[in-house]
């Protein structure tokens, strides 16, 4: 696999770091997750439970070793200096300034390590406006303007059906992980790598800033291109109670949907985003709600346009195409598990579709690193 050999000391919970290294994990890298004693990471908690842990730790645990440390204690704190001081790769997700009270900010443990790549992911940076102040998801997605574009249709801002600023601040810090180790084949040297979740966020409108960038102001949201202006990029009702969308707004898809349903005349109205496309909408939306989802999902299937159901979880999980490509793994206990996206022809991931219990390796990993 991609990553044999490299070695991770994971100090991060919840979702951000845990989504970082649990990639790593799965491409072969011997990731160790150090949590603290009694409890150990709040994920193990996160309800539903199953047999061993839960099916968030599960997912954010898998491959990891778990070896459990009191960094309130002497002891703890110089155990984990020994791994950082031997790893690869660190990932933290404490507030600024929490690392280096434990001793294992980045300088120290560069001083003993050089090649250390280490990657710190806070709220709002190490040396942001609000070094010290705690966020978690949704608290970004307001502070960065997403909820302002996430309307329902009463126009108040909507709660995302995923978290955004965790998933995009992993991937940054993956990829700036995986940079780091990059570099450091010809340099012998590591970095060091300060996310924000706040700007990984940020960065993420990078196609919704057009009238901000340009004239500092906020969006007509239910105006805009992908945010409710566009007819061909909207949810439909169907007679059934269901919904589809219709998503994609190149004028090929457009002229072959109203073409299909008789209407080849309403296509110029569509050419861009605005109030404009009103008959359009009230078209599409009286048309779809004449007949089940079923029937639109046949019938749409004939056409080279982009569409789709919008399907429950189960129905998601259960999709033909996760299936045909193995995305949804079962293991030996049945339990279901997310396949890796990223798949390599010549080395294929092996992941271990096994988290770890609390603590199962402390006594293996401190032993090998006497």
């Amino acid at each position: 696999m991609k990553l044999q050999g490299i070695k991770v000391v994971d100090l991060s919970w919840f979702l951000p770091g845990p989504y970082l290294t649990t990639a790593l994990a799965d491409h072969g890298a011997e990731v160790i997750k150090v949590e603290p004693p009694g409890e150990g990471d709040p994920g193990r908690h996160i309800r539903p439970t199953d047999e061993r842990t839960s099916v968030f730790f599960r997912n954010m645990g898998r491959g990891k070793k778990s070896v459990v440390l009191d960094l309130k204690s002497e002891q703890g704190r110089a155990d984990l200096f020994r791994l950082a001081s031997t790893a690869d790769v660190l990932v933290e997700s404490f507030r600024p300034g929490v690392a280096a009270r434990f001793g294992i900010g980045y300088e120290a443990v560069k001083a003993a390590n050089p090649g250390i790549v280490y990657c710190s992911i806070s709220a709002f940076g190490q040396d942001g406006a609000y070094p010290g102040r705690a966020a978690h998801d949704l608290a970004l997605e307001a502070v960065a303007g997403v909820l302002s574009l996430t309307l329902g249709d009463d126009g108040r801002p909507a709660i995302p059906g995923i978290p955004v600023a965790d998933l995009v601040s992993g991937l940054h810090g993956l990829s700036g992980v995986l940079m780091a180790l990059l570099r450091r084949k010809d340099t012998g040297r590591g970095d060091y790598i300060d996310v924000s979740m706040h700007e990984a966020l940020m960065a993420s409108c990078a196609n919704v800033v057009g009238s901000t960038f340009a004239e500092n102001k906020h969006p007509d949201v239910k105006q805009q291109r992908t945010t409710g202006g566009s007819a061909f990029y909207r949810v439909y009702d169907t007679s059934d109670g269901r919904q589809l969308v219709v998503a994609g707004q190149e004028m090929k898809f457009i002229k072959n949907l109203l073409g299909a349903l008789g209407k080849p005349e309403m296509a110029p109205l569509c050419e861009w985003p605005g109030a404009h496309q009103k008959p359009v909408v009230d078209f599409l939306a009286a048309t779809f709600r004449e007949k089940p989802l079923a029937h639109w999902m046949t019938w749409l299937d004939t056409l080279d346009i982009c569409y789709g159901p919008v399907n429950t979880l189960p129905e998601a999980i259960a999709d033909a195409n996760l299936a045909k490509r193995g995305m949804i793994v079962t293991d030996a206990q049945g339990r279901k598990h997310f396949a890796p996206v990223v798949r390599f022809q010549d080395e294929p991931s092996q992941p271990l579709y096994r988290e770890p219990l609390l603590g199962e390796h402390t006594e293996e990993v401190l032993k090998r690193r006497v």
